[in-house]
């Protein structure tokens, strides 16, 4: 116990330096992690770290999912859900199809059950890893939406796939009628599931006396039950917590207070973070004892077959979203869909996202070592190996290759022409400005007369409002722009020697240290407030 503390004390601090070796390169943190932990798996201190698949199963995924389907927005997820589920649920079974069609008629032993068990295994995409790679690239935020929408929900159906696949290599039986309502069943449950644990937490929150440290473990909690509940009976514990999560994060301004909501915040980018660092690079770290298990005399064939699925993969991806574009297309001309015309750029961006990560690890690492009837399961050692693979190289192949194909396709923002993201941060910020001073004239009149505050608080929104009011005409717009920079520029350095200040404040005996400490988080909340105003234009 005492030395597992200590590797994963090091491993720790091997993903903060990491991090900080990605940010410095420019490069998305999971494929350098993935990277630098190829080596460490031949350093004897580490050996001992194994990934056990209960560990992601249980402890790693709930969580991670429920954190991706907290940032995800509703309104956007709805809008685009029938690209969505067309990736999450159809693409799957027809990407798993392939791999096992191909596998079958390839790899000597692998049965129809056995390809249809790697299919299930690196047919999803990885959420996390199309999440870290996208956010400093910039595309259409439609795009991104519908590529993290996919992730989410794909990874339910892959594996339900799996889990059937197999069943069907444990006992030898396979009946497809069972399956399809089987597969249909689980996923409507795992769905409702979530919907009913998220409500009864959503109860919780609103109703109970809670307070902002209780919210912030209540949420760590919600996961665990959603995926603990749907599994109990069978059902899809990731969908369960995907569901419920995009239904509680809906809902966040209803029953949590604005501390619980700050706080949750930071502690979850916190715990995220820390989650997928030691999940990637556990990937890397694995695959060297992947490599020994192998031996030396089929590793030339694995890595054959391991090359073959990986680009069987990638084509059919690119085959289904061109698929999925001309289908659209013809949709278009019976039913309203979210954009009649998705051109040619967006599937080829959306084909070269597959990046493969965490559900395909854990999948691949649960496949029993023996069979019912005492055997070995047969191929195991291949599968890990084919799987580690596809990860290993769609991670750093499309990973890397991803920010230079979006910048030679240069695929336009179709919401651009509606209207940008900073004319819509300028619209809100003077409709806002524009109630606030109609509440104070209409019912706070006689304050703004006599009470010097509040007087100061209405001169500030006529300001606003004063300025923003022409901001629609080009020469407002770009000297708007100016102005924006030179407050950012201003209050940054006012905050900082307010800081200084305040610091030097609390060195004389007659000033409370709780008094300055409450004022510097108010500095804090200051310029997160400034921080988040800006970079929603960005």
């Amino acid at each position: 116990m005492h030395n597992a503390v200590i590797q994963y004390t090091c491993l720790l601090a091997i993903v903060l330096f990491s991090v900080m070796l990605a940010q410095k390169i420019k490069i998305a943190y999971p494929i350098v992690l993935v990277l630098v932990g190829l080596p460490l798996g031949f350093v004897p201190f580490l050996r001992g770290v194994e990934i056990k698949p209960e560990l992601i199963f249980v402890i790693f995924l709930p969580p991670l999912l429920y954190e991706a389907a907290w940032n995800t927005s509703w309104k956007d997820f709805w809008k685009w859900r029938r690209v969505i589920s067309s990736f999450a649920f159809p693409v799957v079974i027809i990407t798993s199809c392939v791999v096992a069609l191909v596998s079958a008629s390839l790899i000597p032993g692998f049965t129809l059950a056995t390809g249809f068990l790697l299919g299930g295994i690196v047919s999803p995409p990885d959420a996390v890893s199309a999440s870290a790679i996208l956010k400093n690239i910039k595309v259409p935020q439609r795009f991104i939406t519908i590529v993290e929408g996919e992730s989410l929900m794909n990874d339910a159906s892959s594996l339900v796939v799996f889990r059937f696949a197999l069943a069907a290599v444990l006992t030898g039986n396979f009946v497809f009628i069972n399956a399809a309502t089987d597969f249909v069943l689980v996923i409507v449950m795992g769905v409702a599931i979530g919907l009913l644990v998220g409500f009864i937490f959503y109860t919780i929150h609103r109703w109970l006396p809670t307070s902002n440290n209780m919210d912030v473990v209540l949420t760590f909690i919600t996961p665990y039950a959603m995926y603990m509940a749907a599994e109990e009976f069978h059902f899809s514990g990731v969908l369960a917590v995907v569901s419920g999560g995009l239904f509680l994060s809906a809902r966040q301004q209803q029953f949590l207070s604005h501390r619980s909501r700050l706080q949750g915040v930071n502690v979850w980018e916190a715990v995220a973070f820390v989650l997928n660092g030691i999940v990637f690079i556990l990937i890397g770290l694995e695959f060297p004892v992947v490599i020994k298990n192998l031996g030396p005399d089929g590793l030339s064939s694995a890595i054959r077959y391991s090359a073959i699925i990986t680009g069987v993969l990638i084509v059919t991806r690119f085959a289904s979203t061109f698929g999925a574009t001309v289908i659209t297309m013809v949709m278009s001309k019976i039913i309203t869909v979210a954009d009649p015309n998705p051109g040619w750029r967006a599937p080829i961006l959306l084909g070269w996202t597959g990046m493969r990560g965490v559900v395909s690890l854990a999948a691949a690492l649960s496949i029993p070592i023996t069979l019912n009837t005492g055997h070995l399961f047969p191929n195991r050692d291949l599968i890990l190996f084919i799987t580690f693979s596809v990860i290993l190289v769609t991670l750093v192949l499309q990973g890397l290759t991803l920010p230079a194909l979006v910048k030679l396709v240069n695929m336009p923002d179709p919401d651009f022409a509606v209207m940008s993201i900073e004319q819509q941060r300028q619209l809100v910020r003077k409709k806002l400005s524009y109630l606030s001073l109609k509440i104070l004239e209409e019912n706070y009149h006689e304050y703004t007369v006599h009470n010097g505050m509040i007087k100061a608080l209405k001169l500030r929104y006529a300001a606003d409002a004063e300025f923003l009011k022409d901001w629609e005409k080009d020469d407002n717009a770009s000297r708007a722009d100016k102005f924006y920079k030179d407050y950012r520029d201003i209050m940054a350095h006012l905050l900082k020697e307010q800081r200084v200040f305040l610091q030097t404040l609390n060195k004389k005996e007659n000033i409370s240290d709780i008094l300055i400490r409450h004022q510097l988080e108010l500095l804090d909340l200051e310029e997160e407030k400034l921080r988040q105003h800006f970079e929603a234009g960005a």
